[in-house]
């Protein structure tokens, strides 16, 4: 494994695995637990969306991660109680624009997240349950997004002419005249395989050039929606992937 880029919100590495391990690692990523608003109920909305509507917004605001108990396994038997759920509340008085910040009782990652916009007079007024979910039950538990793709090897034949048609045709800006036109090994991981260079020189020459196919390595990216780091994520579906494992040689034995 070789790290390209790491910041706690976004994590590139190389690694040479087949496409079928790094698979299950974006799989398992959708079962580490995450804290999402999960049950909200209204005591006034006069604002122009319906209930539904802002209880969707809301359940998609992420919040940073909190050790709480499984809602399956906590004494409350997912009644919901202080060990497995958080409570939040909210309330706002036109005229003004909702935002995420306005929701108290949890740390926000976003505070600027527009919810609703309230005209003059009007109110919403509301309180909600956070709990911990999996992204395999609903979306808005997900972590992030967790992708992989076949690192290019790009080749430029030897016959090329240095028209720079190829260079002015990629648009993530990877092919590049330097006395010659070459691909930088630092920016391969970049190159998506759209070929957009390979179709530009051949419009230009008979036979093209430039020859783009997959390498053995995988690039695999993580970016975080917030919640929890992306180095958490990348352990966190190593972890579960490894008791998910555990659990299946003891059903085979």
């Amino acid at each position: 494994m070789a790290v390209i880029k790491k910041t706690k919100e976004k994590i590139i590495f190389s690694a040479e695995t087949s496409e079928g391990m790094a698979n299950a690692i974006r799989r398992s990523a959708n079962e580490i637990p995450i804290l999402a608003i999960d049950e909200i109920e209204f005591l006034k909305n006069d604002s122009a969306l319906y209930d539904e509507i802002i209880a969707h917004r809301l359940g998609l605001v992420p919040l940073k991660n909190e050790k709480l108990a499984d809602g399956e396994k906590c004494s409350c038997k997912g009644k919901g109680c202080g060990k497995c759920t958080v409570q939040l509340k909210l309330s706002a008085v036109g005229p003004c624009t909702v935002y995420s910040k306005s929701l108290k009782g949890a740390e926000v990652v976003y505070d600027k997240m527009p919810i609703v916009m309230l005209t003059e007079g009007k109110e919403l007024e509301l309180v909600a349950k956070a709990r911990l979910g999996r992204g395999v039950e609903h979306a808005k538990f997900s972590p992030g997004l967790v992708y992989y793709r076949n690192k290019a090897q790009i080749e430029i034949g030897k016959d090329c002419d240095l028209c720079e048609d190829c260079v002015k045709a990629c648009p993530l800006k990877i092919i590049k005249k330097d006395k010659k036109i070459i691909a930088s090994e630092e920016d391969r991981y970049l190159c998506d395989s759209c070929e957009a260079c390979v179709e530009a020189c051949k419009k230009k020459h008979d036979r093209g050039h430039i020859n783009i196919s997959p390498s053995g390595e995988i690039v695999f990216f993580i970016e975080s929606f917030g919640q929890i780091d992306a180095k958490d994520i990348l352990e966190g579906a190593i972890e579960t992937l490894n008791k998910n494992l555990e659990q299946v040689n003891k059903e085979l034995k």
